[in-house]
């Protein structure tokens, strides 16, 4: 059994936090949270695929330049290769979950802002 108070927690990008829910080489599976006004770096991983599920709050994705506005209950699939920047532009902390099969460790190439 496993949940956000139980699960190995990190902080990432500006003020972000994550905790991981299944981290194993062939999937990663994380909950993360982001304040208002935060984004993560413009990025694209090469072998993995990703989808990334809203709990509470809208997140805002953009994918391969069209900018999409995901909110609770709502999902977006993330290609192999495909640029990204996931972002929270509204003024209350957003929630998702992450999945990437497999892990996106090592598989992470950012771009120029």
């Amino acid at each position: 059994m496993i949940s956000k108070e139980s699960a190995e927690h990190y902080n990432w990008g500006e003020a972000c936090d994550g905790w991981y829910l299944m981290k194993r080489e062939d999937m990663l599976i994380i909950h993360e949270k982001m304040p208002p006004n935060t984004q993560e770096q413009r990025h694209f991983h090469a072998v993995s695929r990703q989808f990334f599920f809203v709990l509470e709050g809208v997140l805002t994705m953009e994918l391969e330049g069209k900018t999409h506005q995901i909110a609770a209950r709502q999902g977006i699939e993330i290609p192999p290769a495909a640029r990204h920047q996931a972002r929270n532009d509204a003024e209350v902390p957003v929630e998702f979950i992450v999945i990437s099969h497999p892990s996106t460790r090592g598989d992470r190439t950012d771009l120029p802002a």
